[in-house]
């Protein structure tokens, strides 16, 4: 369970006491000595035991636990070494503090006591944390004290030599300064200085100074005043040597969640530590250079003073040359580990430029090439000679070279000094001469004193731009075609708008027929017509013009031309996409709607594209192979005729369908012969439409075959209820091709006029010829199983379609009704009359009834009685009329004939 936190206080505040109490007791007990209330013997005894007792203690403390409201934060962890030794050395000086009172008149045990905490002492500053880390720097750290402790000693003794009865303070002299040198030298390289690590070293050191120098009064029997007061600082440095030990007991940084001690030999952590040590440069310890340079000044002044040496100068001179010249091969030979660890570095550095995907140059701040990396021939073909002492910018392609001065003036600036490295995107020139593209990384290590220049690191990317261009081309081209895709077009529509100001067009082409070459010829047959479309289009287009592929059968052309002349483009497409198709074993062709659209008569790219879509529904509906120009009319016709689709629909069940009558009459006597039932459709808002607008409705919708039924249904029912009496009085209805091929067909009227009692020769089914024309044996083959049943046929609006006067021959049909542009010919010219004779003189040969349509003039039925036709049908014989009227047209006539 984790301690409250007002005992974490109370520990704090005990340690923080203990470090005034006891040392300042102890000062009071040397005072004491020093008034002569206490011997001087028995005050050192005392103050600097009771200190060295108080120290180890401390040290040997265990380290403290606090929680900070997140969790157990120990204070600090034992560096068990260290920390065992500095005790050890503590206590050793609390029994030199003793010895003197237990034999005042041995100097060895002093000296060996002195000795014993010195070598503790330099022990644990070789474990301090943040101090010497292997044992070769710790090795060359004592060489260095010890040098440090002869030098000083040689030129001290050579300036002072001292007499034979104090030749006996010269062991513990050595020993002393020789531990404190070692120690100096161990501290200095304590990492940081002023942690609780180094204070903690530093105290030992004033310690042991000292303890060396107390140790001389008492071999020299000066056991007073003097030894009381060297007692002060012993016991300051103990005080010292506790704080900076007991400062692990205070709050520390929380640890880490890795356990200490997990890792195989590793140093248990200390609780001073604040950085890790590392191994220092071999040469950067110049400690000896004065201390020997003071020993060789001490013996020139010796030699000219005294103009000899004894043999303790000449023994202390050679330890002291001894030890220069060991520290010298130490060094030697750091340097030479150093030197190969450099090769090693710089071998492996090597390696990996040389192998790196990345060429690195290095510039100065003229932007001059200094050194390029060896991957640059293997990269870019650039030998040294190429690049070496040429100016960056020297490289890169002149479309580029003034963005990369720009991104490199602002790195020289220091804009990117706290960003990411600045990015340079720009071709370069490689040793074939092929320019390549780059990205580059410019870093500037200019405050770097091994670099001191511009690091620039370039990257070949034209693999990675080749495959941006091949997924752009992919999102943006139509794969079949290789024209632009409908993303791509309403993006070049968006640029086209903001560069030519709104001027230009857009064509949107429908393509018919394209379905049923999938289904006769495959898909594959298909998609070759689609290609070639695309290179039809293509074929006809400026370079500013941009064709592209919707998707499906839908094209689309974008051109900065204004409406007359795309209107003019528009009609060339048509001309050129009517043609035939030439395949491998195979012939097709193609109709098309082009709808027109001025890029300033929508708002956005979107309204444009509507508009041209909607005029391309407006054309398809007219016709085919036409060009509709978007106009308001062009959308309120085809909402319109959306409208009317939809509401077609349910015409029949809501009963807004309804007959018209108009009759066929004998041009001689003008009497009614015939009567042909007409559609209409009554709409309950928009008023009567008439079958021109309707029937091509009903197509569309797929609703003509059931509209033919009703009014053949419907017309039979009403002829049923006349009574005529002329059994010859016959009555057609128009039929559109797909019902008259639908099958079963013949089947279907036999029925009607079955359900209505009517004889079959009274029926007659009108065929356009116009579509006649589009599958000519089909229509041959319907129209003869009507004539088996009795059913008579008319083939109607002759002469309106091409080759007419081929099908007569082969067509089954009873009857020919002439299209009305036969009869408005002109008289004049003899072409006009000529046409209208022929064609009624091959009908009368065939055994066919002609009638003439469109009569509405006498002049007209005139022509036509000349002609040899007939029969005739027009405004001018008799107009359309609804069944009660049609009735009481026939009974007025039935009565003109009775009479």
């Amino acid at each position: 369970m984790a301690p409250p936190f007002h005992e974490h206080i109370r520990t704090r505040t005990a340690v923080r006491a203990a470090h005034f109490v006891v040392p300042a007791a102890a000062v009071l007990v040397l005072l004491a000595g020093l008034g002569g209330l206490i011997a001087p013997r028995v005050a050192v005894a005392v103050g600097v035991g009771m200190s060295a007792l108080w120290a180890a203690a401390m040290l040997g403390l265990p380290a403290v636990t606090h929680h900070d409201g997140r969790g157990p934060v120990p204070a600090g962890v034992h560096d068990r070494r260290a920390v065992g030794l500095l005790t050890a050395a503590a206590l050793s000086a609390g029994v030199w503090a003793v010895l003197p009172l237990v034999a005042p008149s041995t100097s060895l045990p002093v000296t060996a006591v002195l000795a014993l905490a010195g070598v503790l002492g330099v022990a644990g500053a070789m474990v301090l944390p943040g101090g010497a880390a292997t044992w070769p720097v710790r090795f060359r750290r004592v060489f260095d004290g010890v040098g440090l402790g002869i030098s000083l000693g040689f030129a001290a003794w050579l300036v002072r030599p001292v007499s034979a009865a104090e030749m006996v303070a010269l062991p513990p002299t050595l020993v002393g300064a020789t531990a404190v040198s070692i120690m100096i030298v161990v501290l200095l390289g304590v990492r940081p200085h002023d942690g609780p690590a180094a204070r903690c070293g530093w105290g030992v050191v004033v310690t042991l100074a000292a303890l060396t120098v107390a140790t001389n009064l008492v071999v020299l029997g000066h056991a007073g005043a003097a030894l009381v007061t060297l007692g002060v600082p012993a016991v300051v440095g103990l005080a010292v040597t506790a704080a900076g030990g007991a400062h692990r007991t205070v709050g520390q940084a929380r640890p880490s969640a890795e356990p200490p001690g997990e890792t195989p030999g590793a140093i248990p952590s200390a609780p001073w530590r604040d950085v890790r040590a590392t191994e220092p440069n071999p040469a950067g310890y110049p400690l000896l250079t004065i201390p020997a340079g003071l020993g060789l000044l001490a013996a020139v002044y010796h030699w000219i003073v005294v103009g000899s040496f004894d043999t303790t100068a000449v023994a202390l001179g050679f330890a002291m040359v001894g030890t220069l010249v060991m520290r010298e091969l130490l060094a030697v030979s750091d340097i030479r580990r150093y030197a190969g660890r450099l090769r090693t570095n710089e071998a492996h550095f090597r390696s990996l430029v040389a192998g790196a995907t990345d060429l690195t140059l290095v510039l100065d701040e003229r932007l001059t090439i200094d050194w390029q990396s060896p991957a640059s021939a293997r990269l870019f073909g650039l030998a040294d000679a190429q690049v070496l002492g040429r100016n960056f910018r020297d490289l890169l392609h002149p479309d580029d070279a003034a963005n990369a001065q720009a991104v490199i003036e602002a790195v020289l600036s220091g804009d990117h000094a706290d960003g990411p490295p600045a990015l340079i995107n720009a071709r370069i020139r490689d040793g074939n001469g092929v320019w390549r593209d780059t990205e580059s990384t410019v870093s500037d290590q200019r405050g770097v004193p091994e670099v001191a220049a511009l690091v620039v690191h370039v990257r070949d990317v034209g693999e990675r731009r080749q495959l941006e261009r091949a997924l752009h081309m992919l999102h943006c081209t139509d794969q079949l075609t290789g024209l632009a895709n409908h993303r791509a077009l309403m993006r070049d529509l968006l640029a086209y708008r903001r560069r030519a100001g709104q001027q230009g067009s857009l064509l949107v082409i429908g393509l018919h027929g394209l379905a049923d070459i999938n289904k006769a010829h495959g898909r594959d047959v298909g998609d070759t017509v689609l290609i070639e479309v695309g290179s039809r289009i293509r074929s006809l287009l400026g370079a500013e013009d941009v064709p592209a592929r919707l998707g499906g059968d839908e094209f689309a052309v974008l051109t900065a031309d204004g409406a007359v002349l795309a209107y003019a483009l528009a009609t060339r497409l048509v001309t050129l996409l009517m043609e035939p198709y030439h395949l491998p074993g195979v012939i097709v062709e193609l109709h098309t709607s082009v709808g027109l659209a001025e890029l300033s008569g929508g708002s956005d790219s979107d309204e444009v594209m509507r508009h041209a879509d909607l005029a391309r529904s407006r054309a398809r509906q007219l016709g085919r192979d036409r060009v509709e120009w978007y106009d308001t009319d062009v959308e309120i016709k085809l909402h319109r005729r959306m409208d009317l689709e939809h509401q077609l629909l349910n015409a029949a069940d809501n009963r807004e369908l309804d007959l018209v009558f108009q009759p066929v009459v004998n041009l001689r006597d003008k009497t009614p012969v015939g009567i042909e039932a007409l559609v209409r459709w009554r709409h309950p808002t928009l008023g009567t439409i008439l079958p021109g607008e309707m029937l091509p409705i009903a197509r569309a919708v797929g609703i003509a075959g059931e509209l033919d039924e009703w009014v053949l249904d419907a017309a039979c029912r009403r002829l049923a209820d006349w009574s005529t009496g002329d059994d010859g009085f016959w009555l057609s209805v128009n039929v559109a091709p797909r019902e008259l091929l639908a099958t079963g067909f013949p089947d279907r009227v036999a029925a009607v006029l079955a359900r209505h009692g009517l004889a079959p020769e009274r029926l007659v089914v009108e065929v356009a010829e116009p579509w006649v024309a589009e599958d000519v044996p089909a229509v041959v083959a319907a129209l003869a199983a009507l004539r088996k049943l009795g059913i008579r046929a008319a083939l109607d609006d002759f002469g309106a379609g091409q080759a007419s006067l081929s099908h007569l021959r082969r067509l089954p049909v009873d009857m020919l009704k002439l299209d009305r542009t036969l009869m408005n010919a002109p008289t004049e010219p003899i072409v006009g009359p000529a046409v209208v004779e022929v064609v009624v003189s091959l009908g009368r040969r065939l055994g066919l009834e002609i009638v003439a349509k469109g009569l509405e003039t006498e002049e007209e039925i005139d022509r036509a009685r000349a002609a040899g036709c007939l029969y005739g049908q027009g405004f001018a014989l008799a107009r359309p009329a609804p069944a009660e009227r049609i009735e009481a047209y026939l009974d007025t006539h039935r009565s003109e004939r009775s009479h």
